[in-house]
């Protein structure tokens, strides 16, 4: 769990994007976070705290006087106990409190009195957002050091469509994670590639794979919280586009390599995740290939180009990062690849551990040897990962 041991004040204001603050909860609970719960009098027209208290486990705060507090200082008590305060949905009238430094209830008092950062989502009509007092008031809170997280563009309860949406509970928990991630990478390009290549036959066949993208999704997603400018190269997937990452889409292993090879040599790092076709048919047929029409087809298949070899025989190219995915032996066949391919690390994996699944079980080969990861999902796998690559590059 990504968030164990971490205090956080969940701050819930008036809107009707206030139910989506139980699902943000219930994530924050479920990465291992200590959530405590303080409320606007407008939010609990829309949820009620008994709903925050069953979800975080703990007694929800709306009132600046609670005398569960025996000092009466909930603002300050509250506070003083987080590493960190998220507001969502954050509500036109709140961040211009904020902004103004107001203090006329609980949760505005305990942002005022807060000594930890504040993180808020706003969540308005797009009327409100575009308003210009909303824009000088978000201009201030920027100046004084508040993360604010989005708003999105979407359909609006009121029916209309534009900028205000609140952020969904996944994409702000990306950000709480962000947050609290060492920025080992701060200031590094990092180019991946993920999923697998489609190389077709015809119109409506090809060779292909099982590859599901998640682990280079995964590794997007770290390096990203880690600091760095991700790039994705990406083949054929259903996977959402993670927060903060630039994703380019391809389908064949030329695209893919097209794609690569005019963004690698300003890259920092290559980590070449995708599962790219060892092999496409030399001529695609125009029209789809029929049965009944003089037989078997005969493919001819050429090889197509090894991408991660390409970007490694770059003078003065990125730090290379290989994949190899084996169903037996995998130790020595990373080592063989990486020693042939001359990159300084190989990630390797087992088929039957993790191809297509959410979990995962690697080992790392490098320089000083093999480095086995426990199986993980792949999301702590990435993390784990991203750090081995930070620290290589730094001892290189």
């Amino acid at each position: 769990m990504e968030l164990t041991g971490k205090r956080l004040v969940q701050g819930v204001t008036g809107g009707i994007a206030a139910y989506k603050a139980a699902e943000l909860t219930r994530l924050l609970v479920k990465q291992g976070a200590e959530v405590q719960v303080a409320m606007t009098e407008g939010a609990s027209h829309f949820v009620t705290a008994t709903t925050f208290q069953a979800l975080s486990g703990r007694p929800v705060f709306t009132d600046q006087w609670d005398q569960r507090m025996a000092n009466a200082m909930a603002h300050i008590d509250l506070s003083r106990q987080a590493d960190l305060i998220v507001i969502a949905p954050a509500s036109a009238d709140f961040l211009a409190r904020v902004a103004n430094g107001l203090a006329d209830d609980l949760l505005a008092t305990l942002v005022l009195a807060r000594d930890c950062p504040l993180l808020m989502a706003p969540a308005m009509n797009r009327q409100m957002w575009e308003n210009p007092a909303t824009r000088r008031n978000v201009a201030r809170l920027q100046a004084d050091g508040v993360g604010l997280l989005g708003p999105a563009c979407g359909e609006q309860a009121c029916g209309e469509i534009g900028v205000g949406r609140m952020l969904e509970p996944e994409d702000i928990l990306d950000a709480v994670l962000a947050f609290f991630t060492p920025k080992l990478l701060a200031g590094k390009k990092v180019l991946l590639t993920a999923g697998p290549t489609f190389e077709a036959i015809d119109p409506v066949r090809g060779i292909t794979n099982l590859s599901s993208g998640r682990m280079g999704y995964a590794l997007a997603r770290a390096a990203q919280q880690a600091g760095a400018e991700v790039t994705l190269v990406c083949g054929p997937v259903a996977l959402p586009t993670p927060a903060g990452v630039t994703r380019i889409d391809v389908r064949s292993a030329l695209d893919m390599q097209a794609a690569v090879m005019a963004r690698a040599a300003a890259s920092d790092i290559f980590i070449a995740v995708a599962a790219v076709a060892d092999y496409r048919v030399a001529q695609t047929a125009e029209h789809k290939l029929k049965k009944d029409e003089g037989g078997l087809p005969l493919l001819e298949l050429v090889e197509n180009p090894d991408i991660l070899a390409g970007v490694a025989a770059l003078e003065n190219g990125p730090f290379c990062v290989g994949f190899a995915a084996e169903s037996h032996n995998l130790e020595a066949y990373a080592q063989a690849k990486r020693q042939k391919k001359n990159v300084p690390l190989v990630v390797g994996n087992l088929i039957q551990d993790g191809f297509g699944g959410d979990d995962n079980r690697l080992i790392l080969v490098d320089d000083h040897g093999a480095h086995p990861l426990p199986p993980a999902s792949k999301a702590t796998l990435a993390r784990q990962l991203i750090e081995h690559i930070a620290h290589l590059m730094e001892s290189r």
